[in-house]
């Protein structure tokens, strides 16, 4: 009792000893918390990841691991000492070096998360050296993006948080920037399309494309053009920008390609032999593993011939493989036609002359 009484009379800084010592109290006490908090949450995060596959509890861990003694004992000061009275500027210097501790952390913390989401996002579906190299640029440098706004973010809440009027310095960074951009308006579209391309990933190297009137084999895609192995061996190298607005086909993501055409025969082919016609072909699909037969219609008495539409899918994207189908399933037709002395139809006119 003697010692609360004398701590009680006891005067410091308009504080009494009493003040002081329940702040050092309310110090020790939080730190206590703090690190029981810190491996109470890592112990239960580390059992849940032992029972899921994913990777985003570790992820957890390692934020949670990322804060260190001194942020939580800057935190646990900045409490305890709050309540005391020291003169304002005491005040103000002990909550500007919380703020910037404060913010330091949460941008750092920031930092790691955005890294953990641009690999989980771009580093999948990584076809082969050249693409991984690709992307890791790509998050480099959407990496440095963000942590550059971050920090001049964190910047300013540190100025405004101190007192200081940041209108006029936004105002002045907002003004710049604007300048910036229309300076290097042609770089910036063609370096944001590439990241709409990585992104958003409507092709992927080594996909069959075709954009607008031209076809070939994605080779890369880079920060401001993409290469195409066009079908006739020439390389055509595309701004992002007009990749990113263009209608693109992308034929490397068909499951099946479906094949489709007309066939007609001559008038003089009789009933009996036109009614053949669907079963031939039905067979001679068939035979393909790789194909599936879909119908055959006599559909139309054209000008100068009857005409059957032919539909089969065949079970793969692979155009040089759909190609041979077709090719070796028009060769039977005509073969079976030949036998059958099915005639094939060509424009023709026949004049008949009354005498």
């Amino acid at each position: 009792m003697e010692i609360i009484n004398y701590l009680k009379e006891f005067q410091l800084f308009s504080n009494t000893g009493w003040d002081y010592a329940k702040s050092l109290l309310w110090f020790i006490g939080l730190i206590v918390f703090f690190k029981l908090f810190k491996i109470i949450i890592i112990a239960r995060l580390k059992r849940l990841s032992k029972k899921t596959k994913s990777d985003i509890d570790d992820f957890a861990i390692e934020i949670v691991n990322g804060l260190k003694p001194p942020f939580y004992l800057l935190m646990a000061f900045y409490v305890a000492v709050h309540p005391l009275n020291f003169m304002d500027l005491i005040h103000k210097i002990i909550f500007g070096i919380f703020v910037v501790v404060l913010i330091f952390q949460v941008v750092l913390t920031l930092q790691r998360i955005i890294d953990y989401i641009l690999e989980k996002k771009l580093l999948t579906n990584v076809e082969n050296k050249d693409d991984a190299k690709n992307k890791k640029a790509v998050i480099k440098l959407l990496s440095q993006i963000f942590k550059i706004a971050l920090w001049v973010i964190g910047f300013l809440m540190i100025l405004s948080n101190l007192g200081i009027n940041v209108t006029s310095l936004v105002a002045g960074l907002g003004v710049g920037g604007i300048a910036i951009a229309f300076a290097l308006q042609g770089i910036l579209g063609d370096l944001f399309a590439s990241f709409a391309i990585f992104l958003d990933q409507p092709f992927k190297v080594g996909d069959h494309v075709e954009v607008e009137t031209e076809a070939g084999v994605v080779q890369k895609v880079g920060m401001k053009t993409s290469r195409i192995k066009t079908f006739n061996g020439d390389e055509l190298v595309v701004a992002n920008t007009d990749l990113a607005a263009a209608r693109i086909h992308n034929f490397s993501r068909m499951e099946k390609r479906r094949v489709t055409f007309n066939l007609g025969v001559t008038y003089d082919t009789g009933s009996k032999k036109l009614k053949e016609i669907p079963d031939i072909i039905e067979k001679i699909v068939k035979v393909e593993k790789d194909a599936v037969f879909k119908r055959v219609n006599f559909i139309e008495f054209g000008d100068s011939a009857l005409i059957f539409k032919i539909v089969y899918h065949i079970n793969s994207s692979d155009l040089d493989l759909s190609l041979d189908i077709q090719e070796r399933v028009n060769l039977a037709i005509y073969e079976e036609f030949e036998k059958k002395k099915i005639e094939f139809a060509f424009p023709s006119q026949t004049v008949y002359v009354s005498k």
